[in-house]
């Protein structure tokens, strides 16, 4: 005997209509936000600055947002443009001497500097790869994105130990913005196939969103024994 089908409730339906739409509706909203948040973040910051002739809002009716980013990208493209030439090199120089030798903030422009190096020249280095490694005890393994060799004193001591280590950033969920740095050996990395990004949505989904099957991961499940792990390949 054929069963009657299930009769779905308005209610019901309204609902699914609306988790629907939500779906739909929610990630455009998310992105247009901030967008204009950073827009307009980059305008309250640059436009202030900006001689009144030259400020179209002086003279509109209207606010033309973008204008200060707008702005803000040429002046930061012309910089880098005299920065290469002898001249602008030698005004740099000079500014820095300057900086350097200011306590207090010579030791955070330091810091920056070196940040800023290493994330945009270094291309292909930073954060650029995805892996496993099992942390914060055995059985359990956290997701990270490796960064480079240990370098400098850290590996010296580490070379010293006999160990071949590995930088690696563990972010938090949901917010990746801050984690820990860790330090782990080569041979105990389980590298992953998938991109910094798709590992990234992972961490700030909570686990909810997981790109398609690319590569070998280390899994803890009952009768399933981890992937070997691979050697860790960095570019540099």
């Amino acid at each position: 005997m054929t069963e009657a089908p299930t009769r779905i409730s308005l209610a019901t339906r309204l609902r699914n209509n609306f988790l629907a739409g939500l779906v739909i509706c929610a990630p455009i909203a998310i992105t247009l936000w901030l967008t204009w948040s950073f827009v307009r973040w980059a305008d309250s910051w640059v436009k202030p600055y900006i001689p009144a002739r030259y400020n179209p809002d002086s003279y509109l009716n209207f606010a033309v947002p973008g204008f200060g980013l707008l702005i803000a990208l040429i002046v930061i493209t012309i910089i880098g443009f005299l920065g290469k030439n002898l001249i602008g090199r030698s005004v740099v120089n000079l500014g820095e001497q300057v900086l350097n030798r200011t306590p207090l903030v010579r030791g955070l422009y330091k810091s920056l500097k070196q940040i800023f190096e290493t994330v945009l020249k270094e291309q292909g280095t930073p954060f650029n790869k995805a892996a496993l490694i099992e942390y914060p005890s055995v059985g359990l393994w956290s997701l990270v994105f490796i960064a480079t060799d240990a370098k400098g004193e850290i590996a010296s001591k580490f070379d010293a130990m006999g160990r071949d280590m590995v930088a690696c950033f563990m972010p938090p969920t949901p917010v990746p913005t801050a984690g820990f740095l860790v330090f782990v050996q080569r041979e105990k990395i389980v590298p992953l196939d998938m991109s910094a990004e798709d590992a990234a949505k992972i961490v700030i989904s909570v686990g909810l969103v997981t790109p398609p099957e690319g590569g070998p991961v280390a899994t803890t499940r009952k009768g399933r024994k981890a992937a070997e792990p691979m050697p860790v390949v960095i570019e540099s």
